[in-house]
């Protein structure tokens, strides 16, 4: 994604969103990829195309990078495994650390401030602290965070 198609910081927000339903919806349907599910989602839903292109970035993201994700999420969520985490909340970490490992010139603290927001609005009542909580050990933990 080149400096001109960067999206501003709302419109950001608004893809971040729409990222996390497309992996939810991925992970339901249980078939083929992150991204063709979201491809085949995003043909039938109508979404701006201000948001579009970030929302399909990160799903991409976490597809190339879903293992070391996983084992970023596995590594620093302390007594959970990956699969006994709820889907809301194990996407929402999907997605933060796409940002924070590959995330280019989004600032770490954003990162994680933006999946909390995310946690807050999708997740249960637990899960804007436990995301916090995973992020900020992935962040300061994961030597491969781009600061």
């Amino acid at each position: 994604m080149s400096h001109r198609d960067t999206p501003r910081p709302h419109a950001r927000s608004r893809a971040r969103s729409w990222a996390l339903q497309l992996l939810y919806g991925w992970e339901l349907a249980s078939e083929g990829s992150p991204t063709e599910h979201a491809a085949r989602a995003l043909a039938r839903r109508r979404i701006s195309p201000r948001y579009r292109p970030y929302a399909e970035h990160l799903v991409a993201t976490v597809e190339t990078h879903l293992d070391e994700i996983d084992a970023d999420i596995e590594r620093h969520a302390a007594n959970w495994r990956i699969e006994r985490l709820g889907a809301i909340d194990r996407n929402i970490l999907r997605l933060g650390i796409a940002e924070l490992r590959w995330g280019g010139d989004v600032p770490p603290r954003v990162a994680i401030q933006e999946s909390v927001r995310l946690a807050a609005r999708y997740g249960g009542q637990d899960s804007p602290g436990f995301v916090n909580g995973v992020l900020d050990a992935v962040f300061k933990g994961g030597g491969d965070v781009d600061s």
